[in-house]
Formats: C-alpha cells, sequence, structure tokens
C-alpha cells in the first residue's frame, strides 16, 4: 500500500471552475477533483471542468478572468491561458447595508493607551521630525541621528524614539495643485496623528512648501510639543542640526509627561495593508484579518481599507455594502477615475499583480482584489475619504491610495490610523512610526522561513485551524501592541524610510 497521501486541494465556492492547490501536485497525480494534467505549484490554480475559450474562470464565486483558450479538466490555470476583459458589474449599491450594532462602551475591550489633550488616544509616544522639503531631509536624519547618539532618550521612558520623516519633493510645487494638496494634508495629518507627542519640522526655506503656509492653513502656532525652523534663517548645516537637538531637548519632557491608561476599544483606527499577496492571501490571512476587523467594528472601532487598484474588480462587493447611494457611488467615481489615471500614462490596472503575486498563484488583477477585499471584513461600508483625509467615522471605511504599501499606507496613518495589519504571503520587508505594524504571513512556509519578521502565522488555516479563532487571535495581538507590546517589524528597527506621500500632479 502507498504511503503517498492525495494532494490537498481547496475549493472556495460550489459556482467555482477552479480549485487551488493546497499542496503542490506532481503532473499525473489524482486529487479529488481530476487527475493533474500538469506540475500545479502550492497556491496555484487547477481546473475542475472543462472551460471553453472565453469562458469566465471563477474563483470566490466571481469572476477573476477568461480562458484565452480550451482549458481541459486538470490542467495548471494561469498567465498562459487566462486573459482579462471588461465585463458588466452589478453594483447593487447599499443593497447590503445594514445597521451595525456596537457593544455598550462598558462591554468593550480596553488597551493601554496614551490618551491625548484632544481626546485622541496613541498606541505610540514618538517625536517626529518633519521636513518640508527634500533638501532639508539630510538634515533631520542627521538630528535624529545626534539625538539617539547623545542618549538624552533614556532618561524619558515614556518617549518611544524620534523618526526623520524625510520628504522626497516639496520644492517645485504650486500651492494652488495637487501635489501641495496632498503634501500639506499628509504632513498635517502625520503632525496630528495621536501616536506622535511632538513635532519640530525643519525647511531649507525657499520652497514651494512653506512651512508659514503650512501653519497658516491650519491655525499652527509654536509650543511646547510644536518647533519649526528653516536651514537658511538657522544659518546653515551645522547650526540647524544644533538647533534641532536643542528643540527635542526642550521638548522631550513635554512629551514625555504622558502615562498609558485604559482606553476602549473604539479609541483604534487600524489601517488594513497587504503586500507581497500570494494565493494563499484571500484564503488565510485576509479573511481572518476580516473576522477580526468585524470584531473591531462591533465594538465601536474604526478600520481603513485602502490600496484601490487593488480593489479592482472587487468593487461591486463594497458597493453593495455602502451604508447610502452616495457613498457607493463615489467609490465607483474613484475607481474611475483610477481607470483614467492608468490609460494616461499608458498602463492598465491589470499590471498590478508583481512577479512574486503571480509566482503565488495570482493570475489577474481581479484575483488579487478579491483576495485583498477581504480585509475588510463583511460590516456595512461607512465612509470613502480621499488620499491623507482624516478619517472621522466610525466603522469600516475605505481610503483611495496606490497599491503601493509605503505610499498607502503613509495616507492611512495621516488619516489617523493608530495601528497597521499587513498581510503578506511572499514576505514583504515593511514597518512604520509613529504607527506599528502587525505582520500576518498567508502560508505556514514564509512564516517559518521569516520568523523574525512574522507575527502571526495565518497559514495554519490550511491545516484546519479556522478563520474565527485566527480572528480572534489577531484581535488579541492588536489589543496587546496597542499596550506597548512590539511588533516584529518594531523590534528590527523598521520604520524609518517608510514615510513616502503620494505624487499625484505633475513633478516641475
Amino acid at each position: 500500500m502507498s504511503d503517498l497521501k492525495m494532494p490537498r486541494m481547496v475549493r472556495l465556492n460550489s459556482a467555482d471552475n477552479i480549485v487551488v492547490a493546497v499542496d503542490a501536485v506532481a503532473k499525473g497525480a489524482t486529487t479529488a477533483e481530476a487527475v493533474a494534467l500538469d506540475k500545479i505549484m502550492r497556491g496555484h490554480k487547477m481546473a475542475t471542468q472543462f472551460i471553453a475559450k472565453d469562458a469566465p474562470i471563477r474563483k470566490f464565486g466571481q469572476i477573476i478572468g477568461f480562458a484565452s483558450k480550451d482549458i481541459a479538466a486538470g490542467e495548471w490555470v494561469h498567465e498562459h491561458n487566462v486573459i482579462m476583459h471588461d465585463f458588466a458589474r452589478d453594483y447593487a449599491f447599499a443593497q447590503d447595508a445594514k445597521a451595525e450594532p456596537v457593544l455598550p462602551l462598558e462591554q468593550q475591550a480596553t488597551f493601554q493607551g496614551y490618551r491625548r489633550a484632544n481626546g485622541k488616544v496613541g498606541t505610540r509616544n514618538y517625536i517626529g521630525i518633519m521636513t518640508s522639503v527634500n533638501c532639508s531631509a539630510t538634515v533631520v536624519g542627521f538630528i535624529a541621528e545626534e539625538v539617539r547618539r547623545s542618549g538624552m532618550l533614556k532618561d524619558y521612558p515614556n518617549v518611544d524614539g524620534v523618526v526623520a520623516l524625510k520628504m522626497d519633493n516639496g520644492c517645485v510645487v504650486d500651492y494652488r495643485g495637487a501635489i501641495f494638496d496632498i503634501l500639506k494634508r499628509t504632513a498635517w495629518g502625520y503632525a496630528t496623528n495621536p501616536n506622535m507627542g511632538g513635532v519640530l519640522m525643519v525647511g531649507l526655506g525657499c520652497e514651494g512648501f512653506q512651512i508659514p503656509k503650512f501653519k497658516q492653513a491650519y491655525g499652527v502656532t509654536e509650543s511646547d510639543t510644536f518647533r519649526s525652523m528653516t536651514i537658511q534663517e538657522t544659518g546653515g548645516t551645522r547650526k540647524t542640526v544644533a538647533a534641532g537637538v536643542a528643540a527635542i531637548a526642550e521638548m522631550l519632557p513635554f512629551v514625555n509627561a504622558v502615562k498609558r491608561v485604559a482606553c476602549p476599544v473604539s479609541e483604534l483606527t487600524l489601517a488594513l495593508q497587504c503586500g507581497g499577496s500570494d494565493g494563499y492571501s484571500g484564503i488565510t490571512a485576509n479573511p481572518a484579518l476580516g473576522f477580526a476587523v468585524d470584531m473591531l467594528v462591533g465594538q465601536g472601532g474604526t478600520a481603513i481599507l485602502s490600496e484601490t487598484p487593488e480593489i479592482y474588480g472587487a468593487e461591486h462587493l463594497l458597493t453593495r455594502r455602502a451604508a447610502t447611494l452616495d457613498v457607493g457611488e463615489k467609490l465607483v467615481g474613484i475607481i474611475k477615475w483610477w481607470e483614467d489615471y492608468a490609460k494616461r500614462n499608458l498602463m492598465e490596472l491589470n499590471n498590478n499583480p508583481s512577479p512574486g503575486n503571480k509566482l503565488g498563484g495570482l493570475t489577474t488583477i481581479l484575483e488579487k482584489s478579491l483576495g485583498a477585499a477581504a480585509k475588510g471584513g463583511s460590516t456595512t461600508l461607512q465612509a470613502v475619504y480621499g488620499y491623507a483625509e482624516k478619517v472621522d467615522a466610525k466603522g469600516f471605511v475605505f481610503m483611495d491610495t496606490p497599491g503601493y504599501d509605503p505610499v498607502s499606507a503613509t495616507g492611512q496613518v495621516a488619516g489617523g490610523a493608530n495601528l497597521i495589519c499587513f498581510t503578506t504571503g511572499r514576505g514583504s520587508a515593511y514597518g512604520c512610526k509613529p504607527v506599528p505594524s502587525i505582520k500576518l504571513a498567508t502560508n505556514s512556509d514564509i512564516y517559518h522561513r521569516m520568523i523574525d519578521d512574522m507575527d502571526i502565522n495565518c497559514g495554519d488555516i490550511l491545516d484546519g485551524v479556522s478563520l474565527v479563532d485566527k480572528g480572534k487571535e489577531i484581535f488579541a495581538k492588536i489589543l496587546a501592541v496597542a499596550s506597548g507590546e512590539q511588533s516584529r517589524s518594531e523590534a528590527l528597527g523598521y520604520g524609518d524610510n517608510e514615510y513616502v506621500p503620494w505624487q499625484v500632479g505633475a513633478v516641475m
């Protein structure tokens, strides 16, 4: 008797005409669905029935592409036999919207957070050294390095550190244009993020993104926890570094004068990210995170789904959950903007899946998006925001951002996120300051191979752990990290290079 076990395959919906390989499948191997006519790698798809040329290919019960030629049962289904073309979607605006019950305050879970004077709650307590232009990026790096080297932080245990948020633009920008508006929103969002205890803003002095205009726009004045200076007015690099270090030294006692206190989970705003997705992302980590999001929303918290190019093809599932027709139509309007944006730049949205995504089993942007949207759980979509706009709604919301993770997360943090959950199948190396990032591995292989980078293994869902139990594990980790437990990316020191505002307008 053979000891060989039948390779495991998973069918995600009864309407699907493919299955996903949990184990690698050798050519000629017998599976529960068909005899494999090709080698099927883990996370990749196999046809379960004959699929005629031009017929839709379905996964999650949804169309992910169309057959470019006849596909036999047992064949590998991937780029060589799948194409994309447009097809009608039923947006069914607000059809599934419902009132979302929220646990009373006294029944909500709690975490240990930093309560700010404006009522917001931080999960970390950083001092940010911000730039208004790339010309001051080196100087703010010198200031942060000198503060750390001096050892002055050791006397202020409630301060998590200093972070140099370096701008790579800010010079030739029109104050009436899109770049200026986004930079202004992003900078203000970071400066007022509840994880930021104090801010020093440093410019050159002659740049388009003028600090005085920024301060005027938001009514900002110099204070114990906000200072600004320019290199030209201060007298050059050395004098600005010295003045910056002195400003931080004066700021530290005020930033340190806050302690963690018990706060309800409704004070959490969770940014949802995925990077280096694979064929398991939509099966394990993303839906498990979606369950945790439902728990968070049920206790009055907020979750921000983003990465607009990576919900393309799944937007009809979100419009059905929109609270109102206006919310749903705003999302569709953003999708149409992206279609035009890609066309104007001689691109197409289906270019989004990266080589790593495809190696991991994803074939089209539709397939990737359907899995990515699962991070958002199942509750009503309450609001849709532009990039870096302040998120003021509770519950599940959407923010328009690119799919590129650092740019996307920068917008979410500017919007007020005080925690990030980041799913990955290929092993994205990412962290964020001032907001901790929790990394969720979609498969056990990448979890064990990159154990120092990953916080939670969701690959064991393929071995029988339920999505519900994994969602509860994620929710517990969210509370622990929000209370001060270091995430793996924090322990490694990630986060100094991930401040990347979106550049939409023309760079002159």
